[in-house]
């Protein structure tokens, strides 16, 4: 009988800290280094970033752009609900993300009399994060971009891609984005050059190779220490939603 592999994902976290260390140097050397430059400005990053949920990035340039083309964010904020939805079109669901950009415009309009996000620079992490958590169109994947992107904050966003990367190798558990937020920030060095190089090498990496159904493991640069690669070799399942099944492989996203 075959003994069964010895996971990661039950090694202590020291162990999973230096594990997120090996990945970001293989990363580094199949996608590139990266440098922490502002791609758009803090604005632009936050409502792109409410605009790019279940979006592809294309589709969420052009809803963008076509918002924008409503006037400044005074105006898109008093437009009739349907058209700024009918604006952002281009990216899914714009019948939901419609009414929660314009309350989260109208929030940041009374809260600080203005639009300029820079404060966040300065506060203190936690309560940055509970700023941009607490308006009506932002969760913690968006206010964590926001942070890291910008302002050169020490946070780690974890988007699907990020999440499935990491819980196949198992660096965490199976969890949802929320936990895996704190799980990962956990391992990770307070250093936000290292944080955002590997955060946009996993989401390629997640984009390119590890993808949501049938990865391309043969191609993987990490399947070496990868705990699904482990266990199903190069037929590891689709990343299922959690809480489906029972059993060891659903930890690893077992659809």
């Amino acid at each position: 009988m075959t003994e069964a592999p010895e996971l990661n994902v039950a090694r202590p976290e020291q162990e999973r800290a230096e594990l997120l260390r090996w990945m970001f140097e293989r990363l580094r050397a199949e996608y590139g280094e990266k440098h922490l430059i502002p791609r758009r400005e803090p604005m632009h990053e936050l409502v792109s970033t409410i605009l790019s949920q279940r979006t592809t990035h294309q589709d969420e340039e052009a809803a963008y752009q076509e918002l924008r083309a409503l006037g400044d964010w005074d105006a898109i904020s008093a437009a009739p609900t349907e058209v700024v939805a009918h604006a952002i079109r281009r990216s899914n669901y714009p019948e939901q993300k419609a009414p929660r950009i314009q309350a989260t415009l109208r929030a940041i309009r009374a809260e600080r009399g203005g639009y300029d996000l820079d404060f966040l620079a300065e506060m203190p992490v936690p309560d940055a994060l509970k700023w941009l958590t607490d308006l009506p169109g932002v969760g913690l994947k968006t206010a964590s971009l926001v942070l890291l992107f910008n302002y050169a904050r020490p946070v780690f966003p974890v988007d699907t891609h990020v999440h499935r990367v990491t819980t196949r190798v198992g660096v965490i558990g199976r969890m949802g984005e929320q936990a895996a937020h704190r799980a990962l920030l956990k391992l990770l060095p307070p250093d936000p050059s290292f944080l955002y190089e590997l955060h946009v090498n996993l989401l390629r990496h997640g984009q390119r190779v590890c993808v949501w159904s049938r990865p391309r493991c043969p191609r993987c640069v990490l399947r070496e220490r990868c705990d699904a690669y482990a266990l199903f070799g190069n037929n590891v399942p689709s990343f299922g939603p959690q809480g489906k099944g029972t059993g060891r492989p659903r930890t690893l996203g077992g659809g």
